[in-house]
């Protein structure tokens, strides 16, 4: 299976196949609202716009497995990004990272990594580089700050 096989639920309900995204540079994260690490859609929001027309596609995946930070409704999470963030890259259905019920695009993105470690992701905003041809070129940590990615963006597009 490839991760363009895969499908996933936009925000909205619909059915979207990441073939879509074929030839682009992916930023893919599990993102919430009521996390200390939620400014960082800021800095996602911002290479949305640095990058998009270069060939990235930043796709959020709101969850509520750390510490119920993502406890709202689709439609309470697209209001808040909107208002506080002014998101506009695809946001994606509430989904699990980890467990028993890890979405399949979770599951590929742990099983892939470079350095071959199939580990949970450890909180919210934990971050995968994915590159145009639908490999995973790296995986970022949490804590990292968007920004400080962009080096390894262009690298990619």
């Amino acid at each position: 299976m490839s991760l363009y096989d895969i499908s996933a639920k936009t925000i909205s309900g619909e059915e979207k196949t990441l073939a879509d995204y074929k030839g682009k540079v992916l930023l893919i994260v599990n993102t919430a609202s009521q996390c200390g690490l939620t400014p960082q859609y800021k800095g996602l929001q911002e290479l949305h716009e640095r990058f998009q027309d270069k060939g990235l596609a930043v796709l959020g995946f709101p969850c509520n497995q750390f510490a119920g930070q993502e406890p709202g409704t689709a439609e309470e999470i697209v209001a808040f990004c909107d208002r506080n963030y002014g998101v506009t890259f695809p946001l994606f259905a509430k989904i699990d990272v980890n467990g028993p019920n890890t979405h399949p695009l979770y599951q590929f993105l742990k099983s892939n990594v470079p350095d071959g470690e199939n580990q949970d992701i450890e909180w919210n905003f934990a971050k995968f580089l994915v590159d145009k041809n639908g490999k995973v070129a790296k995986r970022i940590g949490a804590r990292v700050q968007p920004e400080e990615i962009a080096a390894d963006i262009e690298a990619l597009i």
